[in-house]
């Protein structure tokens, strides 16, 4: 049957049998008839009485996500819209790619409409707009495929990323940008700062898929810092080119059984020979996805070995037959690439050498402060896309005959939720501040603390967070798919950031012991 022009409540209610049924959803009407034989929870549910011919919005946002609307093959479904719909009928549009949240809190305060903030320029704005775009029109598709699958992020992904200069924009400000063309030229080398770089790790922390994320360039973003720092011009020249253009990849590997966060504890060994290095020893590789797509090792790896001096030193070092690597599962996505590498008497040239022979353990340390400010802004941002799942779920969702939202626990917990992210973007953001004025030199010295202070604060929040959100949604909140499947992913991934770069403890510690170096002497009550 054709559908008249103006379909009325009364005129759908008659569709309502199998074979012949329709419903509404919002204010847009859907024939159903053929795909009800097939419906996931089975024809009875859809022949219910006040879903068959009905307005079946409630219960339909009580089961299903809305972007199931926007899927092509249900999208296909719809044959007009209600007639005589009032503005509590309508279909709230989804939001443009770029565009950002009309949910409270959903965005930080220098994004929301009136708002103002002393750190962030038009540029900022500019290129806030375009970096969300490229992140949810490129990158989100992929990144909820491949969270899933297990897969290496998707090589295009990469190419247009080194296309925008996405991949060098990450490593923050520095000659390293010369030159470039700066998401099309939004942003010119010479302006980018801290705060550019803050931009792209909260966008990308939007992405809900943590395995992913890591793989898309987690490894770059800590490997290839010590070689433009400490590297000789030929290694550089032959690694960075081909690194920030996507076509090659690059990790870092601090992590070792025997040491753990303990850095200065390392046991893997490396020999001196006449013209370079013989390594032997085992790591857990940091992750990142490798071109090599048969193999979850990039082409070179940053280790660090201790000598035969005592001393540590820091290596370049390709793939080749002396280096092994077994892929390890974690509580997120293979898609990381995170590995268990082994080192069995591998040659290392010694142009590979990051730093003196001796002093690898600055090497290290130098690249500490910016992995945690790093991870700890992407942490920010995912916790504020929890904090808004939870918004929509309250008020959407209704218990005992009212939404979620009018049960003073549930606000008590949007209450701490709230609190608590925005407290983590406005300390994050002070010490950006602090950043973009101050030399490496500065930063080191004052800024380590702060970091580390504000990395266990974010992640211990985290899971608080988390906790409360698996609770406001149910069931749903530990269900990999359908309405919480952001929550029970972020619940089961979050961990990553309590350890990475540091767990918590050690990080307070350093904090304190930052501290107490900078106490007064004789000092009294």
């Amino acid at each position: 049957m054709t559908p008249p022009a103006a379909l009325t409540l009364e005129f759908v209610s008659k569709h309502n049998v199998e074979g012949d049924l329709w419903i509404i959803v919002d204010s847009s009407v859907y024939d159903i008839s053929k795909f009800a034989t097939i419906h996931p929870g089975g024809l009875s549910v859809l022949l219910n009485g006040d879903i068959a011919g009905q307005d079946a919005t409630k219960a339909f946002y009580g089961l299903h996500r809305s972007e199931i609307l926007r899927r092509p093959q249900y999208a296909r479904l719809k044959i007009g819209e209600l007639v005589g719909r009032d503005e509590q009928q309508q279909n709230v549009p989804p939001d443009a790619i770029g565009s950002t949240s009309s949910i409270p809190y959903a965005e930080p305060t220098w994004l929301a409409p009136g708002y103002r903030s002393p750190y962030y320029k038009d540029s900022h704005r500019q290129f806030q707009l375009a970096v969300r775009q490229f992140v949810e029109d490129v990158i989100f598709p992929d990144a909820q495929r491949h969270e899933e699958d297990g897969k290496p992020p998707s090589q295009h992904v990469f190419d247009e990323m080194g296309r925008l200069n996405i991949i060098a924009m990450r490593l923050g400000p520095g000659k390293h940008l010369q030159g470039r063309a700066l998401m099309r030229g939004i942003v010119k080398p010479e302006e980018f700062d801290h705060f550019h770089e803050l931009i792209i790790a909260q966008e990308l922390g939007r992405i809900h898929a943590r395995g992913y994320s890591d793989g898309l360039g987690g490894g770059t973003c800590i490997g290839l810092p010590p070689i433009l720092n400490f590297g000789k011009p030929v290694l550089r020249d032959k690694i960075v080119p081909d690194v920030l253009a996507g076509k090659k990849f690059i990790s870092l590997a601090v992590t070792e059984a025997f040491a753990g966060s303990d850095v200065a504890g390392l046991k893997c060994h490396a020999k001196r020979v006449k013209d370079g290095w013989v390594v032997t020893g085992t790591y857990a590789r940091l992750p990142e996805s490798p071109k090599d797509r048969s193999v979850y090792v990039p082409l070179f790896s940053v280790f660090a070995a201790r000598t035969d001096a005592g001393g540590l030193v820091v290596l370049v070092i390709p793939r080749s037959d002396g280096v092994q690597t077994k892929l390890i599962k974690t509580s997120y996505s293979t898609a990381a690439g995170t590995a268990y590498v082994t080192f069995d008497e591998v040659h290392v040239p010694y142009e590979n050498t990051l730093g003196s022979d001796n002093g690898g353990l600055q090497v290290i340390l130098s690249n500490f402060n910016h992995e945690r400010w790093g991870l700890t802004c992407g942490a920010v941002s995912a916790q504020r896309t929890i904090l808004e799942e939870c918004l929509k779920w309250a008020t959407q969702r209704e218990v005992f005959g009212k939404p979620l939202a009018s049960q003073a626990v549930v606000r008590s917990k949007l209450a701490q939720m709230i609190a608590r992210v925005e407290t983590s973007q406005n300390w994050l953001e002070s010490i950006t501040f602090q950043m973009v004025h101050m030399n490496y030199k500065e930063q080191a010295s004052k800024l380590a603390g702060q970091i580390a202070f504000l990395k266990m604060f974010t992640s211990r929040n985290a899971q608080d967070t988390a906790r409360d959100a698996v609770q406001l949604f149910g069931g749903r909140g530990i269900t990999r798919s359908g309405m919480g499947k952001f929550i029970e992913h972020y619940h089961r991934t979050l961990l990553i950031d309590a350890v990475g770069g540091g767990a918590e403890d050690v990080l307070g510690d350093l904090g304190v012991r930052q501290a107490l170096r900078m106490m007064p002497k004789n000092v009294r009550l």
